[in-house]
């Protein structure tokens, strides 16, 4: 068994990434869809971000106001206070998941793919925690893939991704550098992964790259396995 850590910017390609290895085999679980479904009604996590920030953050079908929340996060400075929320949940759920996937299949390679890897950990930290399987991410991950891009490139995707050309556009532009700023350079998060994939070309030259690191984290699970 394996447990990797797929990471990288908004606009980097990791979710293409994260297909990529899905079609090889390696079993992939989205750390964003994860905490969405856990800040949803009737979940502790929804419980204490209205306790915390308010019922202003809830719209009006009494679920959470993503633009509020995340205004209030990246626009008034409070991101710390929300992950300070959302993370541990989720981490906790991705361990729950690794830990029933092994139970099914030993060999198995998890795949968690999340933004925020190197993020987590140093928010831990600043919070004063040294040795948490959020502090130390080797607790939690036995290898690290980065993909990186030049951060304008990750710009223009993420908006065109989620907007149309126009006042629309500049917006997610906005919105795209306040979130990089909350982000981990790429060098940083690079000199520190097992796997550094950079995602500046066509789709056929990723593939092939995602391809050979793929066959890597097989045998390196496969060895694993034989150890145990």
């Amino acid at each position: 068994m394996l447990r990797v850590g797929l990471t990288g910017g908004l606009g980097s390609g990791k979710s293409t990434v994260a297909g990529y290895l899905r079609e090889l085999g390696a079993e992939v679980i989205e750390a964003d869809a994860l905490g969405r479904a856990l800040m949803e009604p009737g979940q502790r996590v929804f419980e204490q971000i209205v306790e915390h920030f308010g019922p202003k953050v809830l719209a009006t079908d009494g679920r959470l106001n993503r633009a509020t929340l995340a205004q209030l996060a990246f626009g008034e400075g409070r991101v710390q206070e929300l992950n300070a929320i959302v993370h541990p949940a989720t981490i906790a759920a991705q361990a729950q998941w690794m830990k029933e996937l092994f139970a099914r299949d030993p060999a198995a390679v998890a795949v968690i793919e999340s933004a925020l890897i190197f993020e987590v950990a140093r928010d831990a930290r600043a919070r004063g925690e040294t040795d948490t399987a959020l502090a130390v991410i080797k607790r939690r991950m036995d290898r690290v893939i980065v993909v990186t891009a030049p951060d304008e490139l990750k710009i223009a995707r993420y908006a065109a991704r989620v907007s149309e050309p126009g006042s629309a556009r500049e917006a997610a532009i906005a919105d795209a550098r306040a979130r990089l700023a909350h982000q981990i350079p790429d060098a940083e998060k690079a000199a520190q992964a097992d796997y550094v994939i950079e995602n500046v070309a066509d789709k056929t030259g990723l593939r092939s790259k995602v391809e050979a690191i793929w066959r890597r984290l097989k045998a390196e699970s496969s060895q694993t396995l034989s150890l145990n």
